[in-house]
């Protein structure tokens, strides 16, 4: 290969993936931790320490499953297309089981108000997704991109 041959192609779908995970990234950050810090501030209001940790649990749990979804966009941004669809499907199955693995793990934990985490996470997914949604149809994304 001569010096004058680019050395690698860039994908231009990459480009586009990444900028929709970071746009989305940002809105859910804005959106999802203070909704988190209101849950956790009601509920201990409301139900004392085990609100309060409960809520903390939830809402943790919660934007961490948010999180992984967009690290998983910008992870699989540059792969071949059926290898994305890999990744989405497969992510998206081992979040779910880890969700409830996670919350069949604290279910008999006294410690935690579990209306409180169950809220905090409901409220959290809830938010971040409307906000990822959001941020995605706001950002400039061509729905044909020529190569």
């Amino acid at each position: 290969m001569s010096e004058a041959e680019p050395h690698e192609q860039e994908n231009p779908h990459a480009k586009v993936v990444l900028q929709a995970a970071r746009a989305m990234t940002k809105a859910s950050l804005l959106v999802t931790p203070p909704a988190v810090g209101v849950c956790i501030a009601l509920f201990s209001i409301l139900n004392g320490l085990p609100g309060f940790l409960g809520s903390l649990v939830g809402g943790v749990l919660a934007m961490l499953a948010s999180l992984s979804t967009l690290g998983m966009m910008k992870f699989s941004a540059g792969q071949d297309p059926m290898f994305v669809m890999v990744i989405a499907l497969g992510g998206y199955v081992v979040k779910v089981v880890l969700l409830f693995g996670a919350l069949t793990l604290l279910k008999g934990v006294t410690a935690l108000h579990p209306m409180s985490l169950g809220i905090t996470m409901i409220v959290a997914i809830m938010l971040a997704a409307a906000a990822e949604f959001a941020a995605f149809r706001k950002t400039k994304i061509p729905t044909i991109i020529p190569s």
